[in-house]
């Protein structure tokens, strides 16, 4: 079993950061996904959370700002593995200009209401739909705690 952390970052309309992958990774190629991946060996889920989203986006957070959402089990058929998703989210005051595509086709915020129309990875199947809408996600778009520098 390989654990994996993942934000998801909400802006102030609600709407979620979402990567579509490019045809190169070996999990989840062409699907849309959260920004994440794996953790390095004794890397704790919350840090590695912080550390994915700023090497695949150049946003830097504070691990302290990120709320966990939820860990889910993940089957990955490309690996024929069963994984740990470690799920956070913030919120910010950021727009699709502040964010620095470093992996995949493009890094974008994304409407809610299209998000599950989307080609979903495994995890964000499973992750997303319970957290768009919830509480959670709600309070988030409302009180946007910080402001991120591009």
């Amino acid at each position: 079993m390989t654990e994996f952390a993942a934000v998801i970052l909400v802006d102030r309309r609600g709407w979620v950061l979402l990567q579509e992958r490019d045809e190169h990774p070996r999990i989840a190629p062409e699907k849309w996904s959260f920004c994440g991946g794996h953790l390095e060996p004794g890397e704790d889920p919350l840090t590695g959370a912080a550390r994915e989203l700023e090497e695949e986006t150049e946003i830097r957070v504070s691990p302290a700002d990120l709320h966990l959402v939820a860990v889910h089990d993940v089957h990955h058929p490309e690996t024929g593995t069963d994984d740990k998703l470690h799920l956070y989210a913030a919120g910010v005051d950021l727009t699709d200009a502040d964010v620095v595509c470093h992996e995949g086709r493009q890094i974008v915020f994304v409407d809610p209401a299209k998000a599950p129309d989307l080609d979903l990875s495994d995890s964000a199947r499973i992750g997303l739909p319970q957290f768009l809408g919830s509480p959670q996600h709600a309070a988030l778009s409302e009180s946007v705690p910080f402001r991120i520098a591009p």
